[in-house]
């Protein structure tokens, strides 16, 4: 008797606490559910926000977080869209040079390029890796709130030695020379003309030698010691922002 009453024990016991799991999964569950419905919610908020965002405009208290995702979605859409347009007028050019066909189109692009030969020209054209591009648009524009940028649009800090150009003066002088910044329509037309700076002057030869080899965003930015004041410390400085903030996926 004393067995029987025992054994009903252990199972009324062990019914219990099977019970008590089943129940404590459903409400693991539910609660896994609910973050999910609250997570996709955010999204959706976060999302829709996003069409609120334009250079002119740098709201108030941005957590860091804030202010990165501000540019990335600013900024980063029109590297792509710039890049892509790029790729396909360099894989149209280079047919054209390796059957031969250097005609009035191939002249004009040399003129724009300042190119001293077709092969010369296809050196200047082939656009460099997405990830170099958005990292010194992060670093020159301090993710895309600097006044260059607010102002002119102006996201790599191009100057201009053209009076005559749409341009705005920097708040500090060299001396007593006072420095200007071009003024870009758009974001999309700063990152054009940060291309061509890149592909034409003379200072970046080496950058574009590398360029033709590798698509190493790590190889690349050794070679633009000359595009700031801060040499070589410049590369490693942008070497870092594409490793942490993980630019490399875009290449």
């Amino acid at each position: 008797m004393i067995n029987k009453i025992v054994t009903a024990l252990i199972f009324t016991i062990i019914l219990g606490s099977i019970l008590y799991g089943i129940e404590n999964m459903k409400l693991k569950y539910t609660k896994a559910e609910s973050n999910k419905t609250q997570e996709s919610k955010i999204e959706s908020i976060k999302i829709e926000s996003v069409n609120d965002y334009n250079t002119s405009i740098v709201p108030q208290k941005m957590s860091v977080e804030e202010k990165k995702q501000r540019f990335r979605d600013l900024v980063i859409p029109a590297v792509l869209k710039v890049y892509a347009d790029l790729e396909n007028q360099y894989d149209e050019t280079k047919r054209a040079v390796d059957a031969g066909n250097t005609d009035a189109k191939i002249e004009k692009l040399m003129q724009f390029y300042s190119a001293k030969n077709p092969q010369d020209l296809l050196t200047c054209m082939k656009p460099h890796a997405r990830s170099v591009a958005i990292a010194q648009a992060a670093m020159e524009s301090s993710w895309a709130t600097s006044r260059f940028t607010t102002e002119a649009n102006n996201l790599f800090g191009v100057w201009s030695f053209n009076k005559d150009e749409p341009r705005v003066a920097a708040a500090e002088k060299r001396g007593t020379t006072t420095i200007y910044v071009k003024k870009y329509s758009s974001i999309e037309s700063s990152i054009q003309d940060y291309y061509k700076v890149l592909a034409t002057r003379k200072i970046y030869a080496a950058f574009r030698a590398v360029k033709m080899k590798s698509n190493d965003p790590y190889k690349l930015v050794k070679k633009l010691d000359k595009y700031s004041e801060r040499g070589s410390e410049y590369g490693k400085e942008l070497a870092s922002m594409i490793k942490y903030n993980r630019f490399y996926k875009f290449d």
